[in-house]
């Protein structure tokens, strides 16, 4: 799994998922950092990137396009630092791993974790 973390959560997280062994980039040292969310999601769906971000705009994008990829993992948590809620976020990932390699929304905060398999279906 590679993972590209989103401009609104800190740098930190790169060192933190590559000491676990996860291959992760920050979108400061790709793109823009103004860039749209929509370049962000299409850069991470042809690099094969799971996006890693605090805002609820990719979950947004998967919806409205009904779009299979890239996965997402969204923390709905005011600090968002890893020594907060980096258990939280790896026990997400060791939790819904296939779900992610699959295509999947996975959201966590500090009470639990969801996963909602993609693409997302209006009812």
């Amino acid at each position: 799994m590679s993972i590209l973390i989103d401009m609104n959560l800190s740098p930190d997280w790169v060192a933190v998922f590559q000491a676990a062994g996860i291959e992760a980039v920050h979108w400061s040292t790709i793109g823009q950092a103004n860039a749209p969310d929509t370049v962000i999601f299409a850069y991470a769906l042809q690099h094969k990137y799971v996006v890693f971000t605090h805002d609820l705009d990719f979950s947004a994008i998967l919806a409205a396009t009904n779009a299979s990829a890239p996965s997402v993992i969204q923390v709905r948590t005011q600090d968002t630092m890893p020594a907060s809620i980096g258990p939280a976020v790896f026990q997400a990932l060791r939790q819904f791993d296939s779900s992610l390699q699959r295509g999947a929304l996975v959201t966590i905060d500090m009470a639990k974790a969801r996963v909602r398999v993609l693409p997302l279906r209006q009812p």
